[in-house]
């Protein structure tokens, strides 16, 4: 298994501008084929969906097409693939739903670990019904969000626990399919936040055990929707404020208005670029997809090793991205220069690396960074040596 990085560069007209991304935990550049499936699905006759007309049918098949190409990207059963406006509005709509099957005194888990968008939905959710809200922390010095923080939580009135499965600040991987089984042993539900993790590594929701599953397509080389995916049984379970004529159909009940065709013909081509990433792979999809990840996994963590060494020997310069199981993601700081100003030092040298706290606003103030945060670089399909050679000479000039 060979990782043709010049092959996948070639993909991505964005990176002819001449600057290294390290911006990708905040949505990756595009390549062709996305950009085209979009184009092609604006420009041809569409309507809404339907059986009567070629336009008809082609926005239905979209729409199918979509469902089936996520659920080969997370080991989904494709019914149960809902599609958003963002992983954050979902979040919200899916909340208020299930807050209607809580009673005051029920109980909620979050972590301080986690993006804003996995808290906030289920604080406010909770406080909407008199649910109890409780905490877990994580290890600020190794980043480590160990099971025993969430499960020691648990008890017979939990309801829900809402946990990420890969850190977008820092990188954490917590471990997901040990919370997900003691969750199941008091009888609640997993919501996992993907958004960060869907980027980096293959995902088999019936493996992992959870719930609930969000993703944006973005951060993968698709364009802006989110998506959350979860058994069709659970779904049907749940009520959602709707129009009257609109349909009360799994997955359809939870995706409010026409969805938009043109971006979720970008999602598929997305998907079929990531089965594309190991060109020798052969079998569906979604064992391309499996044997896509495995190369792009081996290709991003050569390249972390690199950078994190080249990091970590600099005088000056600490890491807070710490813990054993990560994705290619790092957060840092520089001695004496706020983490805008090295954001602004690092674009003059043509490398895009992003500052602050990415709406991770609890884990910054929990890594004693406030609202500053710290300078983040994240790895993508596309990086390679030369940007992690700008990266890390651009830095030096800093120390």
């Amino acid at each position: 298994m060979t990782y043709d990085v010049a092959a996948v560069r070639s993909l991505f007209p964005a990176l002819l501008e001449g600057a290294a991304h390290f911006d990708g935990p905040g949505g990756s550049q595009t390549p062709t084929p996305v950009a085209d499936a979009v184009r092609e699905t604006l420009v041809s006759a569409i309507s809404n969906r339907g059986d009567a007309t070629t336009s008809e049918r082609r926005a239905e098949t979209v729409v199918v097409e979509a469902r089936a190409a996520m659920a080969d990207l997370l080991g989904a059963d494709p019914r149960g693939v809902v599609f958003g406006r963002s992983a954050t509005a979902l979040t919200y709509d899916l909340s208020r739903a299930l807050a209607r099957t809580w009673q005051p005194g029920d109980e909620v888990v979050v972590t301080r670990l986690d993006h804003d968008s996995n808290i906030r939905p289920w604080v406010q959710a909770a406080e909407s019904v008199g649910a109890v809200v409780k905490w877990a922390d994580f290890e600020p010095g190794t980043g480590e969000l160990h099971s025993e923080a969430v499960t020691s939580l648990l008890t017979e009135r939990t309801r829900l626990v809402a946990t990420s499965a890969a850190s977008n600040l820092i990188g954490t991987k917590p471990p997901v399919c040990k919370i997900a089984r003691a969750v199941h042993e008091v009888g609640a539900l997993h919501w996992v936040d993907g958004v960060h993790a869907t980027a980096h590594a293959s995902v088999d929701l019936d493996a992992l055990g959870v719930d609930f599953w969000t993703c944006s397509p973005y951060k993968f080389l698709g364009p802006h929707v989110g998506v959350v995916a979860a058994s069709p049984a659970l779904l049907e379970t749940l009520t959602m404020d709707k129009l009257l004529p609109s349909s009360d159909a799994v997955p359809e009940r939870f995706e409010l208005g026409t969805l938009p065709y043109e971006l979720l013909a970008g999602v598929t081509a997305a998907v079929d670029v990531l089965a594309g990433l190991d060109p020798s792979a052969t079998g569906s999809r979604r064992e391309r997809v499996l044997a896509g990840f495995e190369a792009l996994e081996e290709h991003e963590h050569r390249l972390l090793d690199r950078l994190e060494a080249g990091l970590r020997g600099m005088p000056g310069v600490r890491l807070f991205s710490n813990a054993r199981k990560r994705t290619p993601t790092l957060l840092f700081t520089v001695d004496g220069k706020s983490p805008q100003e090295v954001r602004r030092a690092l674009a003059d040298s043509g490398v895009n690396a992003p500052a602050g706290h990415f709406y991770a606003i609890e884990a910054s103030r929990h890594l004693g960074l406030g609202g500053d945060g710290g300078v983040r670089v994240g790895l993508a399909p596309y990086t390679d040596d030369s940007d992690i050679d700008r990266l890390l000479t651009a830095v030096s000039d800093l120390t």
